[in-house]
């Protein structure tokens, strides 16, 4: 009895080991780390990690020059509000593939969910890493409610959304366990799962937006609108539609051997359709753009220093690539349209750190100092970046994201 126990438990560590290791030994595996990447990787881990853990240690104040004048900085202009309309990609895909019946998109699905789930988690992290007390985190949203507060809504959903998006990954996971009960019973729930992400990320994703309206007078008149929880939810469509391009683009490239035939070989197709929706998307939210801006009758704020940097936002980094993705569909060239896809990303980053840092409290004397953040907050931000990155390729090296399982038919 014993040595039957004993053999169950050696064979369930072999089991777990290759499956951790992907069938090498422990040497083979150690050699395949030292790569250039991972160098640099180890480096930025080396100076952010020590600094995250004095920050909680000695305080905010240590790696960043936020105050109530400028409350927010890289943590969560970048991390936050920048991360959440790009992790839209599980929700905008999903609905597209589970609700829509988009059944063409198969082979990028899991990898949206996946960027989804992932974006929304170091979301957490980087709220928690900028949070004065981190660990009263439980306090707002489960002692005293503060229904009244828009971050009350925003924390219930995303931490609800996070939930939801795991147990829509669930299958992926489940698949490389070789859990089949199990999985079979993810796979019955992954609708209602759809359908619960689609009402939690729409009112979320505008419900950021909303946040500003709170503090009217701060955000500059060029960027405060009473339009802006409709921007932040129209601007998270194509977001998420470009990031999608971007994450599968970066994946057949980096990780060409973890790719299924058929993701490789439907990726170019697919990247077309999926710019010819972010162009569409892009082109609804300048409208609103231009509407917000006509309903504020703020034309007369474009001919000053802000408001050349307003117009380089829109133009270049929103009109701008949408005429790309335009060309790019119309002359049935993905490499064009891979180059609107990064270019639109960055735009919807830049927008979210124009309204949350650079822009806010446009009118207070030495405003332009606290834009730049100190070197230590960049290291943090990196630290973070860099970790999401390694858990993101751990997942896809191991896990059935870019291909499928010979073993299951239905894989999604």
């Amino acid at each position: 009895m014993a040595n039957g126990t004993i053999a169950r438990t050696d064979n369930f560590r072999s089991w777990f080991m290759e499956k951790l290791l992907m069938g090498m030994t422990w040497p083979e595996y150690m050699r395949t780390l030292i790569t250039p990447f991972n160098v640099i990787a180890a480096g930025i881990l080396a100076i952010g990690l020590p600094l995250i853990a004095m920050r909680f240690y000695i305080g905010l104040s240590l790696v960043t020059h936020s105050s109530n004048e400028y409350p927010w900085g890289l943590f969560l202009g970048w991390g936050l509000f920048g991360g959440v309309p790009l992790s839209a990609t599980g929700f905008v895909m999903a609905t597209a593939y589970y609700i829509f019946g988009f059944k063409r998109y198969h082979p990028i699905v899991r990898l949206a969910v996946l960027t989804g789930l992932l974006g929304y988690f170091f979301a957490v992290v980087y709220l928690l890493t900028d949070l004065g007390r981190p660990w009263r985190i439980y306090y707002p949203m489960g002692v005293a409610f503060g229904t009244a507060s828009v971050l009350f809504l925003v924390a219930w959903h995303v931490a609800t959304y996070l939930t939801v998006q795991l147990v829509e990954f669930s299958p992926a996971v489940l698949e490389w366990l070789k859990s089949r009960r199990v999985r079979r019973w993810a796979l019955r729930v992954t609708i209602g799962m759809t359908i619960a992400g689609i009402i939690l990320s729409t009112l979320h994703q505008s419900a950021l937006g909303a946040m500003f309206l709170l503090a009217p007078g701060k955000v500059h008149p060029l960027w405060f609108s009473s339009y802006i929880p409709v921007l932040y939810l129209s601007s998270s469509v194509y977001a998420a539609l470009s990031m999608v391009i971007v994450v599968s683009t970066l994946s057949a490239r980096f990780l060409k051997d973890k790719c299924g035939k058929t993701f490789l070989s439907s990726l170019p197709k697919l990247t077309l359709g999926l710019g010819k929706g972010a162009a569409i998307a892009i082109y609804v939210y300048f409208a609103i753009k231009v509407i917000a801006l006509t309903h504020d009758s703020n034309w007369h704020l474009l001919n000053t220093g802000y408001g050349y940097w307003y117009l380089v936002e829109i133009f270049l980094l929103v009109l701008a690539p949408a005429l790309i993705y335009s060309i790019g569909f119309k002359k049935r060239s993905v490499n064009t349209v891979r180059f609107a896809a990064f270019l639109a990303v960055f735009g919807v980053v830049m927008n979210r750190i124009n309204i949350a840092i650079i822009t806010f409290n446009w009118n207070l004397p030495h405003h332009f100092a606290h834009i730049i953040p100190p070197w230590k907050e960049v290291a943090v931000v990196l630290c973070i970046a860099t970790i999401h990155v390694l858990v993101f390729r751990w997942i896809l090296n191991r896990m059935p994201v870019l291909r499928e399982e010979s073993d299951y038919e239905d894989a999604h």
